[in-house]
């Protein structure tokens, strides 16, 4: 059995999956769930880095995480990994990073298979008019972290959209 761990953060319970030693899975519940502490020394370190992520005091996480993928998945997972903490990007801007602006529904559909929430940073990918676009975890949620991340950031900015 794969070892999980739920960490509880400010916009809901998060699952943390562990494959062999790595983090193959991040995601939000929608529902409350009996709380399974850290099993290994990786779902505890990841769990404290999204607790200090939360707290304002991480940008970045190093512990060890994969998620299986085709190369193009993969290719776009280390694009949004690029993109930096309190900032965005649009559909279009990565497709034209691709050499291929043809690419956004591709490049949407890579990051919607996403399973690394947070970590690989999907919720930082907008409409290229600004407006909120689809997130797994809802577009509450992709607001709360944008806002977040602009406040630690020192944006001073309390309302994105």
């Amino acid at each position: 059995m794969m070892p999980i761990a739920h960490y509880r953060s400010p916009i809901g319970v998060v699952r943390i999956e562990e494959t062999e030693g790595i983090i193959s899975a991040i995601s939000v519940l929608d529902e409350e769930t009996e709380l399974v502490g850290p099993q290994t020394e990786v779902t505890k370190l990841a769990g404290q880095q999204l607790h200090e992520y939360f707290a304002g005091k991480r940008s970045m996480f190093d512990f060890p995480y994969q998620q299986p993928g085709t190369p193009f998945q993969q290719q776009v997972w280390q694009e949004l990994c690029k993109v930096e903490f309190g900032k965005t990007k649009s559909y279009l801007q990565l497709a034209e990073q691709f050499g291929n602006p043809l690419a956004i529904r591709a490049i949407a559909s890579a990051n919607g298979k996403n399973k690394l929430w947070i970590v690989v940073p999907c919720h930082r990918i907008i409409g290229k008019n600004g407006e909120l676009t689809g997130y797994a975890g809802g577009l509450w949620r992709k607001k709360w972290l944008l806002q977040h991340e602009a406040i630690v950031a020192g944006k001073a900015q309390t309302e994105l959209f």
